[in-house]
């Protein structure tokens, strides 16, 4: 009898063990969704700031094209660029997307030189709007590269810290990359000036 009430109590309390385990991996497992969503929600708002700059950029080639015909070479670089973006973007590709927003920001700071070269376009008033509408995207852009890179920051934490790392290997989970300046040319802001 006493073999038996022993055998009850290691019983039960292996299956309270492997009860608050079960409970464990399942919570462990909701968080890194969790998680993992929110660094997708993140690189979505950086997807659609980037998309803002791809589709007004157009808009400001148009404006300056008026009175800059001689730069055809500066409007094929913008058209490549959104090309290498749109594709990338398709895949997910964090990279892609970098270096297509790179080749952006070069070919946007060589047409802002060229718009120094123009007076009376930097007067005009559909220029300054799209110019301040640029200004605004491009403060956007900054501010959602840092929250997706802090959001996946913290989800690489969960993925990589003891429990999380156990239930991340288990379930496939794989870090998040982070938004990288890969050219230091990139790292400022095109200069807007009238």
């Amino acid at each position: 009898m006493f073999l038996g009430i022993v055998g009850w109590i290691i019983g039960g309390v292996f299956l309270l063990l492997v009860v608050v385990l079960v409970i464990a991996m399942i919570s462990g497992y909701n968080k890194l969704v969790v998680a993992r969503n929110k660094v997708k929600n993140a690189w979505s708002q950086i997807d659609v700031q980037l998309k803002r700059r791809f589709d007004l950029i157009p808009n400001l080639v148009e404006t300056v094209k008026g009175y800059a015909k001689h730069e055809e070479a500066i409007y094929g670089e913008f058209a490549r660029a959104r090309g290498l973006y749109q594709s990338a973007s398709q895949k997910g590709d964090v990279k892609g997307m970098a270096e297509a927003e790179k080749g952006l920001s070069g070919a946007l700071s060589r047409l802002l030189v060229v718009t120094e070269q123009y007076p009376q376009l930097q007067a005009n008033e559909n220029f300054k709007t799209l110019m301040n509408d640029l200004k605004d995207t491009e403060n956007k852009i900054s501010y959602t590269r840092q929250f997706y890179n802090d959001t996946a920051m913290g989800y690489n934490n969960m993925v990589e810290r003891f429990p999380g790392l156990i239930i991340a290997r288990f379930f496939g989970f794989q870090p998040a990359e982070y938004f990288n300046v890969t050219d230091e040319a990139q790292r400022e802001a095109p200069k807007v000036q009238f």
